[in-house]
């Protein structure tokens, strides 16, 4: 008898953080390593989170919570969907995970069967298909290429939608691409999904308060309200509060939902962290004055970095709205050869060569659905970025 489960043989193991590992590894042997892979801001968590965590220990707050997260955080989520999209939850509306990753987890868990369709337009965050995939559902690629800014056009959505679609996955601005919809790209799309009830829409909207220059974010059910009743809106505090390490993550949408998915939080991890719970009511209760600045930052770095590549021979690297990645294209390196007689034949190869000639470790383009690119995290010093750039550079021009 096998021991382990069919499903899990259609899943891979995380590639971002793998390549964080493999960075990790090589730093720990010695060599000088850049790892530019993790989707981590390099900042410190704001002081008064950390000061709210620190006062919630001393009161004794490190017991068992709700399943799905303390009142005082959903009434917190709630006041922050009002202020910032004009969408209006109650508290049984809400659900608190560890981590944004977990909320999406048990959604699809919760409603998928086998058969049922998940839209994902690619590139895509690495584990959106294999979700999908241990939910039972089949994934839906949808592959929109750097000619039309890495966004989905609404010809593209109606042709993949089917009788089987449960799920659309859309994520603005996006992880691994920085790129964000307009409200009148959103319109566009929201009015294909007004004319197929059965499909429902997963926003991950993770990266909304890291936009940049002129770009506006919204989400889908604050452009259509006809959406409201099928719309999952996902965020946490992961991205914009320096707080990946905190793992929470919220959603809000039906009450049947909601319930479904604290069913099945009830049978695998039970509650989020208690002492993260009350920090993240800081976060999103407390000042908001830093974001702005460490915004500055991130636009600063992310033209330092597109500059720097848009300068490669072979390299072509739009400008992103959003997040802290940049996705440039090597099209014009494949078939390549480094000095050291390796063929770039694609973006693994190209990503696997530069880690080991030069210690520059990115993220190969194949593990977010679209060829031949790479993804840059840009939430990183700009000395390191600077040094990274010019290591790339180098590599490039030694390509014959």
């Amino acid at each position: 008898m096998k021991l382990l489960s069919e499903t899990l043989a259609r899943v891979k193991p995380s590639p971002t953080i793998a390549v964080t590992t493999k960075a990790q590894e090589l730093k720990a042997a010695g060599r000088d390593v850049i790892g530019l892979g993790a989707g981590e801001p390099d900042f410190d968590t704001p002081q008064n989170i950390k000061d709210a965590a620190v006062a919630a220990i001393a009161a004794g707050k490190t017991k068992y919570t709700a399943v799905d997260g303390i009142p005082e955080l959903k009434q917190a989520i709630c006041a922050k969907f009002k202020r910032d999209n004009g969408l209006d939850y109650t508290p049984a509306q809400v659900s608190v995970s560890s981590g944004g990753k977990q909320v999406l987890y048990n959604a699809l868990v919760a409603t998928l069967n086998p058969g049922d369709e998940v839209i994902i337009p690619a590139p895509y965050w690495v584990s959106y298909p294999d979700m999908v995939l241990l939910g039972g559902g089949t994934p839906v690629i949808v592959e929109c290429q750097i000619e039309q800014a890495f966004k989905m056009t609404p010809e593209q959505l109606e042709a993949a939608i089917t009788p089987r679609t449960k799920w659309l996955i859309f994520n603005s601005p996006s992880n691994p691409t920085g790129a964000g919809y307009s409200r009148e790209e959103l319109r566009a799309l929201t009015d294909v999904l007004m004319r197929h009830p059965h499909v429902w829409v997963m926003t991950d909207d993770m990266y909304e308060h890291l936009a940049y220059d002129d770009f506006g974010f919204c989400t889908p059910a604050e452009v259509e309200p006809g959406l409201y009743d099928r719309t999952l809106t996902v965020n946490g505090v992961s991205k914009a509060y320096a707080m990946t390490g905190w793992r929470i993550g919220y959603a809000a949408g039906p009450e049947e939902l909601i319930r479904a998915m604290r069913k099945v939080q009830s049978q695998s991890t039970s509650n989020p962290c208690s002492i993260s719970q009350w920090a993240a009511i800081e976060a999103l209760n407390g000042t908001q004055d830093f974001i702005a600045p460490h915004n500055e930052m991130f636009v600063r770095r992310r033209n330092l970095v597109v500059a720097a590549l848009n300068a490669i021979d072979g390299i072509t690297c739009p400008v992103p709205e959003g997040a802290f990645y940049v996705y440039p294209s090597i099209a014009g390196l494949i078939g390549k050869t480094t000095p050291g007689g390796t063929v770039i034949e694609n973006d693994e190869v190209f990503a696997t060569v530069l880690l080991e000639d030069t210690g520059v470790a990115v993220v190969f383009g194949a593990a977010f659905g679209l060829s031949p690119n790479f993804r840059v995290s840009y939430a990183t010093s700009d000395e390191a970025l600077t040094e990274a750039c010019k290591r790339i550079t180098d590599f490039c021009a030694g390509l014959r």
